[in-house]
């Protein structure tokens, strides 16, 4: 099925910067209204002027039971229903999980987990009455493969991927699609946001994907109506080799882990 975004009537969380910026900025070119959701007012109004185009901008905490409400009876009120829901909004912490928090778990869960699965349990009624409606869940390739120094955020993201792949089957009932967006290492200044900033490891966010490649990515997945898409051939080539070789990749990252921390 190929999905036709033009008219289409979205929500977008974690769309005031990075990533859901230029999703956002993508799905006004094809013709797509929005409404765009993230915590800082003063960015989520900026952006909303600048696309133009039907937006609107609904200032969102997605841990908030409030404000996630609030959001779709505003997105639904101003578009008269919904056709797309992406949830894009999401936090990290890089660090070892034996120098962690029980608090950091339990961020990193409510807004890379808790807050879209409820979000979503919002707005499948009106999904229900959309045309060619979909669930697109932003994971990433920590959601395929559990990384160090990546604990919370790696369960987090496994969690939305198993979730996704159970709506499939059961959203299927109601001809609501459910589509995984996998990226791997992305420059979106998304290290800015970090829970914890101590882990040792070298990550070149500035040789990985650029958000408006992403973005393309993310915007043609839909069209397409694509199950899974894996983006960027750093997380293609890690999936694809643990796939293959699984036990071989654990005892490389391990010896890199220990390589790291050993004393010298």
């Amino acid at each position: 099925m190929a999905r036709d975004l033009a008219g289409k009537r979205a929500i977008l969380t974690g769309a005031s910067g990075g990533i859901g910026r230029a999703v956002a900025a993508e799905l006004v070119k094809a013709g797509a209204r929005v409404a765009l959701a993230a915590r800082s007012a003063d960015k989520l109004t900026a952006l909303a002027t600048e696309l133009k185009g039907g937006t609107i901008a609904v200032p969102t905490d997605v841990t908030k039971p409030d404000d996630r409400r609030r959001l779709v009876e505003a997105a639904v009120a101003a578009f008269g229903g919904l056709d797309l829901l992406i949830n894009n909004a999401g936090v990290g912490s890089w660090g070892h999980f034996a120098d962690s928090t029980e608090s950091i778990c339990r961020t990193v869960m409510e807004v890379n987990f808790f807050g879209p699965i409820e979000l979503t349990r919002l707005a499948i009624p009106h999904l229900t009455n959309g045309t060619a409606p979909a669930v697109v869940n932003v994971t990433s390739m920590c959601g395929r493969k559990g990384m160090p120094a990546w604990p919370e955020y790696s369960a987090s993201k496994f969690a939305l991927v198993g979730m996704s792949e159970a709506w499939r089957g059961e959203f299927a009932r109601f001809d609501v699609d459910t589509l995984t967006i996998v990226p791997g290492m992305t420059d979106s200044g998304f290290q800015n946001n970090w829970l914890r900033t101590d882990g040792k490891a070298d990550l070149r966010f500035a040789d990985g994907m650029t958000p408006a490649y992403l973005a393309t990515k993310i915007v043609d997945a839909i069209r397409r109506n694509r199950t899974e898409t894996v983006c960027g051939s750093e997380a293609r080539r890690l999936l694809r080799f643990n796939r293959w070789f699984p036990r071989l990749t654990n005892w490389l990252i391990a010896r890199k882990v220990k390589k790291l921390y050993s004393k010298r």
